[in-house]
C-alpha cells in the first residue's frame, strides 16, 4: 500500500483488511511524505494488526508511481496484491486471489471488478469494469490469453484490484516515471503469461478529486469536455509511453514470450496515434486521413472507434 495524506480515508482501508477471511501475511506500507495524521494511524493500526505490518517513510517524495514500485519491491511474499489508500475491500478478496492463482500454476496475475463509491462511502450504483467499458468480450479475451488486444487500446485493469507473482517484478522494474504503474505492469504481464479475471466485485472503489488517474468520464458533456482536452500533446505523450514499454520488451524479449506481438501491435498503436496527431487543423482536410484509417479498422483496434473518429472530425 501507498499512502500520502490519506488521513480522511486511511483507517476505514486498513480496518478491511484486517477483516479479511485470509488475513495478508504482511502489509508493506511506503508514506510518500504525509503531512497529515496518516502515518501515526498507520502505527495505532499495527499495535493491534495480528500480521506484520511494515511502515517505510521514504525520505522525499517519489510520486505514486515510483512509491508503489518501491513498495512492491519490499515485500517477500509470493503473491503482491497491491491497495490504495482510500479504498474498502470486501471480506472475501483476498481468499478470492489466492483461490484464483491455486487454480493453475500459468496464472501470473489476477484482478477484479470493484463496486463505486462517493466521498461518504456511498454506493453509486455503478461497477468498475463498466465504467471502463470493460464488457463481456473483453473479458473473454483474457480469460483466453489475448489480453495484450485490450490492453493497446485501453488499460482496463486498475491497480487497487490487481494482484500478481512478485518473482516477475525483476522484469517489471524499472517503471519510467512518466507511466501509471498499473497500466505499465498490467502490459508487460500480458506479455508474459496468463491472466485471471474475477467478474464479482471485491472491494469498493472510491472515486474523488484527488486521484491520480480517475475513471473515464461518465456523462457526454464530461466526453466532450476530455475530447476537447485531449489534442495532439496527448497523443504524443501516449507514444513516448508506447515506444518505452516497446523498448522494455525488446530488451527483455527472452522474458516475455509474446514479445513479438505485443510488439507490432505497440507499434500499429503508434502509427495510428502518429496520424491522429497529425491532422490538419481545418476539418475538411482532416476526412480523406480520418476514413482512412477508420476503414483499416485502427479506431476500433486502437481508439474508441465513433468517439474517437467523432472528435477527430469535429472537435479537434
Amino acid at each position: 500500500m501507498c499512502i500520502f495524506n490519506g488521513e480522511r480515508f486511511l483507517s476505514a482501508q486498513l480496518e478491511s483488511i484486517a477483516a479479511q477471511d485470509r488475513p495478508p501475511d504482511e502489509l508493506v506500507i511506503c508514506d510518500d511524505g504525509s503531512t497529515d495524521r496518516s502515518r501515526e494511524i498507520v502505527t495505532e493500526f499495527a499495535r493491534w494488526a495480528a500480521f506484520p505490518i511494515r511502515l517505510v517513510v521514504n525520505a522525499e517524495n517519489l510520486g505514486s508511481t515510483k512509491n508503489f514500485e518501491k513498495a512492491i519491491s519490499l515485500c517477500q511474499g509470493a503473491i503482491v496484491a497491491l491497495a490504495d489508500q482510500d479504498d474498502i475491500w470486501y471480506r472475501n478478496k483476498l481468499k478470492s486471489i489466492e483461490k484464483a492463482f491455486l487454480r493453475s500454476s500459468s496464472i501470473i496475475a489476477v484482478f477484479s471488478d470493484a463496486d463505486l463509491i462517493d466521498n461518504d462511502s456511498q454506493l453509486w450504483g455503478l461497477r468498475l469494469w463498466k465504467a471502463f467499458s470493460f464488457d463481456a468480450g473483453e473479458q473473454w479475451q483474457f480469460r483466453n490469453s489475448r489480453a495484450l488486444n485490450v490492453l493497446v487500446k485501453h488499460p482496463v485493469v486498475t491497480g487497487a484490484t490487481m494482484a500478481f507473482r512478485k518473482e516477475l517484478f525483476d522484469i517489471l522494474a524499472p517503471i519510467p516515471t512518466n507511466d501509471i504503474h498499473d497500466r505499465w505492469i498490467s502490459f508487460l504481464l500480458a506479455a508474459r503469461g496468463q491472466f485471471e479475471v474475477i467478474s464479482d466485485p471485491l472491494m469498493q472503489y472510491r472515486r474523488h478529486e484527488r486521484q491520480q488517474e480517475g475513471l473515464p468520464p461518465l456523462t457526454p458533456l464530461a466526453l466532450i469536455a476530455q475530447a476537447r482536452r485531449r489534442g495532439a500533446s496527448f497523443h504524443l505523450e501516449e507514444i513516448k509511453r508506447l515506444h518505452q514499454l516497446h523498448d522494455r520488451l525488446g530488451e527483455r524479449r527472452a522474458d516475455f514470450p509474446r514479445a513479438e506481438y505485443a510488439q507490432k501491435e505497440i507499434e500499429r498503436k503508434i502509427s495510428h496515434l502518429t496520424q491522429r496527431a497529425r491532422l490538419p487543423r481545418t476539418r475538411v482536410a482532416r476526412i480523406p486521413r480520418v476514413l482512412r484509417e477508420a476503414f483499416g479498422g485502427a479506431y476500433w483496434r486502437y481508439s474508441a472507434g465513433w468517439n474517437s473518429i467523432a472528435k477527430d472530425l469535429m472537435i479537434r
